[in-house]
């Protein structure tokens, strides 16, 4: 008896064991799910996740580095865009290799390869773009994909809200600087902000820490007891093909007296 009760444990460890085994190949963290056991030979800097609008541009913020001796930037440097998986050959899931070879979706690599900037600009997208994107550079001897890098693009086809940025706690005579502010997946193309403030607000396009871009209007008033309860709104409206798309955003003032 005691010994089947031994064997039973010994069974259920091992079975303990293969169960955190397969876990553990399930749920690898990103950088081994893509690359297996590998270490990354290539890795970028860029959006894990980004949106982009269908029917207009993205550009895509992107630098690469490698440890690999073989590298040599005084050599001819190709970038390559690889669309679901890591298979690159012939595969037909390459899209772009600015060899000049392959170019499905009209990319172009807008940074300087040679400063290691992959920077990409997509110039016309549509909902079937939404997929997991890898980057791969050749250089002489030195191949590599940044297996454990994916950009995962998503295509929609309404345009995101405008965000109204109001400080707290407003009072009477007070003087406060109020900004409306839009995602711009392609500075190339901003989106155009209107609101029912003074119209001559300045627009500008502003490079956030990551590389990504925000356009932003913004106008400075000095508040009075007619301002409480001003419903402020603001639209944004997105350049796309055969036309535009507009979202809005409404916010209402509350001011007290001081």
């Amino acid at each position: 008896m005691k010994k089947d009760h031994l064997n039973l444990m010994a069974a259920l460890c091992e079975s303990v064991l293969a169960v955190n085994m397969l876990l553990s190949v399930f749920f690898l963290p990103g950088s081994l799910a893509y690359c297996g056991d590998k270490k990354p030979g290539l890795r970028i800097t860029a959006p894990k996740k980004i949106e982009a609008l269908n029917g207009s541009c993205l550009q895509i913020p992107c630098s690469f580095n490698t440890e690999d001796k073989t590298f040599d930037s005084s050599k001819t440097i190709y970038g390559i865009w690889i669309k679901n998986n890591l298979n690159f050959g012939h595969s037909p899931n390459v899209i772009f290799n600015s060899s000049g070879s392959v170019n499905t979706f009209s990319l172009n690599i807008i940074g300087n390869l040679r400063e290691r900037n992959c920077t990409t600009l997509f110039p016309d997208l549509n909902t079937s773009f939404t997929e997991r994107y890898f980057f791969r550079v050749e250089n002489g001897n030195y191949r590599a994909t940044a297996c454990a890098d994916p950009v995962n693009i998503t295509v929609k086809d309404a345009p995101w809200s405008p965000s109204i940025n109001i400080p707290a706690d407003l009072k009477e005579h007070q003087s406060v600087t109020i900004s409306c502010s839009a995602l711009t997946p392609c500075p190339h193309s901003p989106p155009e902000l209107t609101w029912n403030l003074q119209q001559d607000s300045h627009r500008q396009t502003e490079k956030n820490t990551e590389g990504t871009f925000t356009t932003k209007i913004q106008e400075n008033i000095t508040l009075s007891d007619t301002h409480d309860g001003y419903n402020i709104s603001c639209s944004a409206t997105y350049p796309v093909n055969g036309g535009s798309k507009t979202a809005e955003t409404e916010v209402t003032l509350s001011v007290s007296c001081k």
